[in-house]
């Protein structure tokens, strides 16, 4: 299936994305070259929506389910100092391509891309359904928030996430929730703190309230975690004045089962219990809201809550797609993702069946002098290759 022409092809189209700069928001550059490369590789039409997604369609004779290949094509920056390697030169060492998003996820794109064109030409189109591959905008920012577009238009049956996996079968992942925790008081002269209420004791109070609740735990996913990663008092800074307003940020790792209301109820039960003892203590949680613009111009906004997702081993297409992935003569391990992707959406919130499968080490996103082996990049296409394959004919 791999011929020495297409691994040079691979390779090359991996180089040839890592060398365009496409931060979160910048990926224009990227969404053009994605967009010449499925005209280039015969997709039968491509499309690009409101939020810059650029996606891929390949057509089998006969009418069937729809597969999503789902890569994203934003990166993380890249701060030149700190690398050895130019971030955005492809370069090849000692068998391996540099540069930023090499693993996180270009190189998965360009296998994905390569190999629904390498499976069309091979069967002559003649399968049963349709073959979409998605590079999506904002996955760094807002995981599944723009996949949330692509699932509308595509309607697919199946997606494959190709989020870095070592060349193993993913069946899962936790979500995550970015919560907010807001605490009032009421602003004083600091040498007259009596005349004020001061929001960061409390923030104190709440803070060793929360420090008690016990997050719940997954057989398979682990524990829901609920670790406080910013805290910040206003005005800022506060010389010579009581803080009025208290604001603490967590993030909590969430698992199959829970809800919007279940996760924020701990929280929340802490507070009315707290509000209860004393009448001068306010406060209130809500999850954070982010909003960013979109190279198109239009703005992508959501609610930081990414719900987790779970399929078991012995689900049908999961069975399907490892099976697949051993015809092409891999051996990949059945597990899940420790982080959270765009199966947030597409499983968590679509009930979308959903599988993950990437080249590459968790370990190297986002570092500096990031890189992927070839050896892996190659392995994936035909990963990507046997699990089409296997859930379309």
């Amino acid at each position: 299936m791999l011929t020495q022409e297409r691994e040079k092809q691979v390779i090359k189209l991996c180089q040839d994305f890592i060398r365009i700069k496409s931060y979160s928001g910048e990926e224009g550059g990227m969404a053009v070259k994605l967009k010449e490369t499925f005209d280039e590789l015969g997709f039968d039409d491509t499309f690009i929506d409101v939020y810059g997604n650029v996606i891929g369609h390949i057509k089998g004779k006969q009418k069937g389910k729809v597969i999503l290949l789902d890569g994203h094509i934003d990166t993380v920056p890249a701060d030149r100092n700190k690398w050895t390697k130019d971030p955005f030169s492809g370069e090849i060492d000692d068998g391996k391509i540099y540069g930023r998003g090499a693993s996180d996820m270009k190189g998965a794109l360009s296998g994905m891309v390569c190999a629904a064109a390498y499976f069309a030409h091979d069967t002559k189109r003649d399968f049963n359904g349709d073959i979409y591959v998605a590079g999506v905008v904002h996955e760094e920012c807002f995981e599944g928030i723009a996949a949330r577009k692509i699932s509308e238009r595509v309607a697919p049956d199946y997606v494959v996430i190709g989020e870095a996996s070592e060349c193993n079968l993913k069946r899962g992942q936790r979500g995550r929730a970015e919560i907010v925790i807001e605490t009032y008081g009421k602003a004083a002269h600091s040498s007259n703190p009596q005349n004020g209420i001061n929001a960061v004791y409390n923030m104190m109070k709440l803070l060793e309230k929360i420090r008690g609740i016990k997050t719940p735990r997954h057989y398979v996913l682990g524990e829901g975690i609920l670790e406080l990663t910013d805290i910040i008092s206003f005005p800022y800074p506060g010389a010579s004045v009581v803080p009025s307003q208290c604001k603490a940020t967590f993030d909590r790792r969430l698992l199959t089962g829970e809800s919007r209301e279940s996760v924020l109820k701990p929280i929340q039960d802490c507070i009315t219990e707290l509000e209860n003892m004393d009448h001068n203590f306010k406060a209130k949680v809500y999850y954070a809201v982010g909003e960013e613009k979109c190279y198109t111009g239009e703005i992508i906004k959501g609610e930081r809550f990414f719900p987790a997702w779970l399929y078991d081993e012995e689900e049908d297409f999961v069975k399907k797609a490892y099976h697949g992935l051993k015809e092409q003569g891999l051996d990949p391990i059945i597990t899940h993702y420790s982080f959270c992707t765009n199966g947030s959406h597409y499983a968590g919130e679509a009930n979308i069946k959903t599988i993950g499968f990437g080249p590459s080490k968790e370990s190297l996103a986002h570092v500096d002098d990031e890189y992927i082996e070839i050896g892996e990049l190659l392995k994936a296409v035909k990963g990507y290759y046997g699990i089409v394959d296997a859930l379309l004919r």
